[in-house]
């Protein structure tokens, strides 16, 4: 029955859902107008005039968000070079041996997406990626007719769970005050101050909700997986993307020594650990921002590869990967700035939390986050929205801070599922469509969406 299902909608979505890009050009249009309809305006302003100044400012419109857009790209990069590192490339071609069946392909592949979401949602999504791919092939060179759809759906689990992890940015972002003021307006972050992550990501409430669903996502996976050899589909049938090995520089002498040497790599390597190691000693742990995680990963990255020449040729490949932030971040920051301008974010999330109490707020915020991550498909970019709301709710009603910074980053993980923005670089290295996943990805968003909203009521 649920594999069934599963088939359905998939079918239904290959033949309805475009392109991100697309999907990003038809909600700037649909927010445009939802905001001349229902929009709340200063008397006597042209509503066209003042919707289209608010997109193109460059201070709160389309390039509002450069400088995150930068960071995510960052993040998605250095994560994308260390996975495709010797060692990390060794573990995969290893582990990607193991199913023997869609059922155990996908339970596993999804498993180990989510694990590494939970770590770096950049390298979860390409370990994800890498994975889903290599197993694709090898169950193709064992003669095992598997449904590969399914299996690269799984390498997309790290966006499910990566919100709750150690690169979530609106719990990073919130433990600096430098770093909240980047999303936040001044005078919220002087009343909530800084939120640590033993409050956020270290909690125990994130603990269970996080442990729960490395549990339910292979779980539900194994299930989706068709029993039928016709409603399989092959490897195949898709075009993986092949990428070109490492071929060390021709030069000779000097240059040579210096682009190959492991030294030099180790030596910024090690640096920006000691830097990394630094901060902790001085702030905590609980104050990690994405700087800090953006620095972890660009050194663990260069001691794997072990050469600056090696680092920059995966650097290069990995930046394709980055093509889908670059062009769509700005429409999406277009669509954030018109929504503020007309005020729709606020209505959207007042709405769910107006009839809102302290047991039910968190919920509430959850459901919204679920709605506007929709259209702004932006951990940072939706918390510089939502949190100033979440947060002055959650205060009139006596609910901690850091569980509504939480409930936020739920309900933004939880549609990704839905919102096929951040699958661009998976698509790109499986060869998948994103009509050919999403009809998956939102079973799963079900079952971890009743996960989610179970624990927002129950913990206090």
């Amino acid at each position: 029955m649920i594999s069934r299902t599963g088939l359905w909608l998939s079918r239904i979505f290959r033949n309805l859902i475009p392109d991100p890009f697309v999907i990003a050009i038809v909600l700037t249009l649909v927010v445009a107008a939802a905001a001349l309809v229902w929009g709340q305006f200063q008397p006597g302003e042209d509503r066209w005039l003042e919707l289209l100044g608010a997109w193109s400012d460059s201070k709160t419109g389309l390039w509002k968000l450069l400088g995150f857009a930068m960071q995510m790209s960052l993040i998605l990069l250095t994560g994308a070079v260390l996975a495709a590192s010797k060692p990390v490339r060794l573990m995969i071609s290893r582990v990607a041996g193991l199913p023997r069946s869609t059922a155990t392909a996908a339970a596993m592949v999804g498993v180990i997406a989510a694990s590494v979401g939970l770590l770096n949602w950049g390298l979860g999504l390409i370990v994800g990626a890498l994975l889903a791919r290599e197993v694709g092939m090898r169950l193709k060179e064992r003669g095992i007719h598997a449904h590969y759809p399914l299996i690269a759906a799984a390498g997309y689990m790290g966006m499910l769970t990566w919100h709750g992890g150690l690169s979530g940015s609106a719990p990073l972002s919130m433990t600096t005050t430098s770093g909240a003021e980047k999303v936040l307006p001044a005078e919220y972050v002087a009343e909530i101050g800084t939120i640590q992550l033993e409050a956020t990501i270290f909690s125990p409430l994130n603990l269970i909700v996080s442990l729960g669903l490395l549990i339910l996502i292979p779980t539900f996976l194994a299930l989706l997986a068709p029993s039928q050899a016709s409603d399989m589909q092959p490897i195949d049938g898709f075009r993986p993307l092949e990428e070109k090995p490492f071929q060390p520089p021709s030069e000779t002498g000097v240059p040579r020594i210096l682009n190959t040497s492991w030294i030099v790599a180790w030596i910024l390597g090690i640096a920006l650990l000691l830097a990394v190691g630094r901060y902790i000693a001085l702030r905590g742990i609980g104050s990690l921002g994405l700087d800090q995680v953006i620095m972890i990963m660009f050194a663990f990255g260069l001691l794997l590869h072990a050469s600056p020449a090696a680092y920059m040729h995966a650097a290069t490949d990995a930046a394709r990967g980055c093509a889908g932030i670059i062009v769509q971040f700005p429409l999406y920051a277009g669509i954030m700035a018109m929504m503020a301008a007309a005020g729709l974010v606020a209505m959207i999330a007042s709405g769910f939390v107006a009839a809102g109490t302290a047991e039910t707020m968190p919920l509430l915020s959850f459901l919204a986050a679920g709605i506007v991550n929709i259209f702004v498909p932006s951990g940072g970019g939706q918390w510089a929205i939502q949190g100033p709301i979440a947060l002055q709710s959650g205060l009139d009603a006596g609910v901690a801070p850091g569980k509504m910074v939480m409930a936020v980053a739920y309900g933004d993980e939880l549609t990704n599922m839905l919102q096929p923005f951040w699958a661009l670089p998976l698509l790109a290295i499986t060869g998948v469509r994103a009509r050919d996943i999403v009809g998956y990805t939102a079973m799963v968003m079900l079952v971890a969406g009743a996960w989610m909203a179970l624990w927002l009521l129950v913990w206090n």
